[in-house]
């Protein structure tokens, strides 16, 4: 994949466009409880929402560790940043894969820009790009493995979905403050593969997830799913989902 500037502005040449599925958009509401997506007459939780209400003990008690070494104050100062970075970022990367030029006028500086410059330059094996900020969602019984199936729902935005390698995949771009080890992003593994689930059930097959981190010191990684991967963290995912409805004892949604 190529990156081409002309008068300031920049454009990314070698994939193609292609109306594959007509995917929905969704409004969404970020409140105190979690973050919601409108789907018809519903109020379906994200797929963050449902990883974060989910997760381990272990993992809240390590973040709070975090936080009383650093001080509260450093620590939401920390968060801010790399979530602002992480927007920008995002900003670029949708104006890049629609093919659109992106004049950086940003008041975040051009690290962001940067960043996301070096993710594009990893993705020489992006063919197609079916969409960009995808908003998928499923709505379903959960899978009769479970005691008392029920309808169960959840709704989401992946980055960008196309053929990557020849197989169709859902790509997640990440910002980092420092290289990830594998251990430390299974949620990130938990989210392609709602999404996939979600991709499936209303449009059409995914083999592949792709997760594209980049560290605000420039340093990429790519962490692969194939698609035995993403079968194996499906079924994780609805043990997952199935907990959270049970955890907060939320009526199922129509479907």
């Amino acid at each position: 994949m190529k990156i081409i500037k002309k008068n300031k502005s920049f454009t990314i040449t070698d994939f193609s466009i292609v109306d594959k599925y007509k995917y929905s958009e969704y409004t969404r509401n970020d409140e105190d409880t979690g973050r919601t997506y409108n789907v018809g007459e519903e109020k379906i939780p994200s797929v963050t929402t449902i990883l974060s209400k989910t997760q381990s003990q272990e993992k809240i008690e390590s973040l709070d560790r975090w936080r009383d070494k650093v001080g509260y104050q450093e620590a939401a100062r920390i968060t801010n940043q790399a979530a602002s970075r992480g927007t920008e970022m995002h900003y670029v990367l949708e104006q890049y894969c629609r093919g659109k030029g992106y004049l950086n006028l940003s008041d975040k500086g051009s690290l962001p820009r940067m960043m996301a410059h070096t993710v594009v330059d990893n993705l020489e094996k992006l063919s197609e790009v079916w969409g960009s900020e995808v908003n998928l969602q499923y709505s379903d019984y959960c899978p009769s493995l479970y005691p008392n199936p029920k309808k169960i729902a959840w709704a989401g935005c992946t980055d960008l979905v196309g053929l990557y390698d020849d197989q169709p995949t859902i790509i997640d771009f990440k910002q980092a403050n420092k290289p990830k080890r594998e251990e430390w992003i299974e949620d990130y593994y938990y989210q392609i593969a709602a999404y996939a689930i979600a991709h499936k059930h209303n449009h059409g097959p995914i083999t592949q997830g792709l997760i594209c981190v980049c560290t605000k010191d420039l340093v990429y990684q790519e962490f692969k799913m194939t698609e035995d991967m993403i079968l194996e963290y499906e079924h994780k995912w609805f043990e997952r989902t199935y907990k959270y409805y049970k955890k907060v004892n939320t009526s199922s949604p129509k479907v």
